[in-house]
């Protein structure tokens, strides 16, 4: 292993939370899981690699979509518990077919100071 993947501080389950950003814009596209093959496959590749936790499958974006990911950078946060994944997104990052998959979730914010 990697000392790049082995400074992981992995849960339980041996996953770590990646958030997945578009390099120039800094627009955020989705939230993934990945485990220490996930991102060595990623690191290694150049192109995200995923850990789906309802299928148990290793999945790299795009492959059945077509809707890429080309892995610009990859960092880590101060406790090196979320990794933060900057990409050229190609198509929508969202299997719903949006841009992200955060587009149009916005809860209201009545009552909250």
């Amino acid at each position: 292993m990697s000392d790049d993947v082995a400074q992981i501080a992995w849960n339980d389950a041996g996953l770590a939370p990646v958030i997945v950003q578009q390099h120039d814009t800094r627009e955020v596209l989705m939230l993934a899981w990945m485990d220490a093959e996930a991102l060595h496959r990623t690191l290694t590749g150049g192109r995200a690699v995923y850990w789906s936790r309802s299928r148990r499958e290793y999945w790299r974006k795009g492959d059945t979509s077509g809707n890429t990911q080309r892995v610009i950078s990859v960092a880590v946060d101060c406790d090196a518990d979320t990794i933060l994944l900057q990409v050229d997104q190609q198509g929508p990052a969202c299997h719903t077919g949006t841009r992200t998959c955060f587009d149009g979730r916005e809860l209201s914010s009545s009552g909250v100071s």
